[in-house]
């Protein structure tokens, strides 16, 4: 991602000497009443996102600030500190992540849940293999897919299976459209603790369900490729709030889903029987809750 680009309406024309200076550095206001935060580095102006309140975007500016110019960066707010037990984590987040990475978070308004959801996987702590022993150990499968060439292609979007889509992630009425405000939007946390925010609608046209704004960035991270498998879990901690699972199997070209891990996906023949059994993640989908045979689930291919 360009630090420079943003999806957003350019903000220069946005900006008119007649309307009011912020009191905040690096604050900028809109015509349309809310308020931009930038940043500079070598010259360059770097968008940071447009926020409805003004001390937000001011708070947006210092976290920018504080990834790029470190611990001599200028706030407007008193800057964070190690001898904080809450600063010091922030601050770890901070430097394990990219400046685009930041950058992005801020434009996408997902940065202070991202730093909630690393500061609980620094609370449950990790196993061996990287997953988190909690929440991946007793998490329950939803659904799975192989992807197409058209998910994983420049359409910037994944269908779900209507039956899927329906029974795990409804929409309201007043939801369904294909306009940009129309949909909600889904996170969901991969196995590194990693938080992707994807919007989820309905396409009239098509009369389908899918994913679309963050995905081509979690197929480009992902290394997603026609024959892959998506999964969707959901994970629901002692305060019995639910939290939605991602992963995702790279399937090598003759592979079948031949693996030997209990993160990979796997199909073989039944010794009992004439049907396939599907292993997703150590998990056997054809008896799993939100599950089905392989062979109910072609459509999903």
């Amino acid at each position: 991602m360009d630090l420079g680009s943003s999806s957003e309406s350019n903000p220069a024309e946005e900006i008119s000497t007649k309307l009011p200076s912020s009191s905040y550095k690096g604050v900028v206001p809109q015509h349309n009443g809310r308020w931009g935060a930038q940043i500079y580095e070598h010259h360059r102006r770097i968008w940071l996102g447009t926020f409805a309140d003004e001390a937000e975007a001011a708070r947006a500016y210092d976290i920018a600030a504080q990834r790029f110019r470190g611990r001599d960066a200028a706030t407007n707010f008193p800057p964070l500190t190690e001898t904080d037990p809450e600063n010091a984590s922030e601050l770890t987040f901070l430097s394990a992540h990219s400046k685009v990475e930041i950058v992005d978070m801020l434009r996408k308004h997902t940065y202070h849940e991202e730093l909630r959801h690393s500061r609980r996987n620094q609370q449950l702590g990790r196993n061996v293999g990287g997953r988190r022993t909690g929440t991946w150990s007793e998490r329950e499968l939803l659904f799975y897919k192989v992807v197409t060439p058209s998910d994983v292609g420049k359409l910037n979007r994944l269908v779900i299976p209507k039956q899927h889509a329906e029974k795990h992630f409804p929409l309201r009425e007043g939801d369904k459209g294909e306009e940009s405000n129309k949909g909600v939007l889904l996170n969901f946390e991969d196995a590194e603790g990693k938080v992707w925010r994807f919007r989820y609608s309905y396409w009239n046209s098509s009369q389908s369900y899918v994913l679309t704004k963050g995905w081509s960035r979690f197929v480009k991270e992902k290394g997603l490729n026609p024959g892959d498998v998506v999964s969707f879990w959901r994970y629901f901690d002692g305060s019995d709030m639910m939290q939605l699972l991602i992963d995702c199997k790279n399937v090598q070209p003759g592979e079948e889903f031949a693996a030997s891990s209990s993160s990979d996906v796997q199909m073989n023949e039944s010794e009992e029987n004439d049907d396939q059994g599907v292993r997703l993640f150590g998990v056997n989908i054809a008896s799993s809750p939100g599950g089905s045979s392989s062979r109910g689930n072609t459509e999903n291919r």
